[in-house]
């Protein structure tokens, strides 16, 4: 009898010609070669043929969106290098966690445009480092102009798959994220529900209320742990029952799931994904890296943290749950292995 191991590689060794084709999302761009939410980073992912690219959303005091995994700015700019915005460093209360640092909500544009971004995963990511100090904090227009331009230059279309990250909180300073993206958005040409747009969030308040204002399709982010920021007493876990996916359905189109609530500790599929397809749902999976420390240990080779493990094994196991698309920070990876 197989053991469930062996069983795992073995759907791992299977042709991806034989398996539906998930959507490749850049995470943060091609962040395993670049510093993340960078401009460089985007055109990468884009060169390399992800079909969308992932900007994390946060806003600048004078209301513009930019593009920054937290609105902390500490560990991904060289914030701490400008003496003048020394007395910025503060510590807030987001989503219940005390933060200190730099946060974007005490900048204006024209300030955070004299910093230069870093790369965040320095230890793992040595090699990205000979790119700090050469490029700025996007701002989301920015990278919808790059969108445009690129789509030009290849003749082919290029999702945006924004997030909103930490909107009650940013709605609870005067700085609400639904105005001023559906705005951009719409300048832009995107409005339709068959455009190639996921809008996501880990609230459920601001997809609601986005589902009042757009067509553009909407994501339900989960984890395996914690819950909805904005849902006090609410678990994650309990938004994923049977009648809690059908719940989702009635105002978001997808559910973007961290990937062991896909694939458990054994390699197998759980389930989850022919769950969320009865009730109606697509599920992407976040995030797949290439690295051994975010592998799991069957899939690690060697015993460097930071060297890269079997990534065309882990995207043959999620390919094989049907899963409909994949976050990675390694977007020219998961194009090679799609190719046939």
């Amino acid at each position: 009898m197989l053991t469930t191991l062996f069983a795992a590689l073995l759907l791992a060794a299977m042709p991806v010609a034989a398996m539906a084709q998930p959507i490749i999302i850049a995470h943060r761009g091609a962040s395993g070669e670049r510093p993340e939410h960078t401009l460089a980073a985007y055109e990468r992912a884009i060169d390399q043929g992800a079909d969308y690219i992932e900007p994390d959303l946060v806003l600048t005091k004078d209301g513009v969106l930019v593009v920054r995994h937290e609105n902390e700015i500490g560990g991904t700019t060289d914030v701490a290098d400008h003496p003048q915005f020394a007395d910025r460093k503060t510590t807030r209360t987001i989503d219940g966690q005390a933060m200190t640092g730099w946060f974007t909500e005490d900048f204006t544009l024209a300030e955070l445009r004299t910093l230069r971004a870093r790369e965040r995963l320095a230890e793992v990511r040595s090699a990205n480092r000979r790119f700090d100090g050469l490029y700025q904090v996007p701002t989301f227009e920015e990278v919808l102009t790059l969108v445009k331009a690129k789509e030009a230059e290849t003749r082919r279309r290029i999702g945006i798959y924004p997030e909103t990250k930490h909107p009650s909180y940013f709605a609870s300073i005067g700085l609400p994220h639904e105005a001023p993206l559906l705005a951009l958005l719409d300048r832009f040409g995107y409005g339709a529900a068959d455009d190639p747009v996921f809008i996501q969030s880990f609230e459920v308040g601001n997809l609601k209320a986005l589902r009042g204002k757009t067509r553009l399709r909407l994501v339900q982010l989960v984890a395996r742990e914690y819950g909805p920021p904005d849902l006090s007493g609410v678990t994650y876990a309990d938004m994923l029952t049977d009648a809690g996916m059908r719940d989702i359905a009635t105002y978001a189109d997808a559910i973007g799931a961290e990937g062991t609530l896909i694939v458990g500790p054994d390699g197998l599929d759980t389930g989850f994904v022919a769950q969320a397809h009865g009730a109606g749902l697509q599920v992407h999976m976040w995030t797949l890296r290439a690295e051994n420390m975010f592998l799991p240990p069957a899939l690690r080779r060697g015993d460097n943290p930071a060297a890269h493990g079997d990534y065309a094994a882990a995207l043959r196991l999620l390919i094989a749950t049907g899963v409909d698309g994949v976050f990675t920070d390694f977007p020219g990876m998961a194009r090679a292995i799609l190719q046939p």
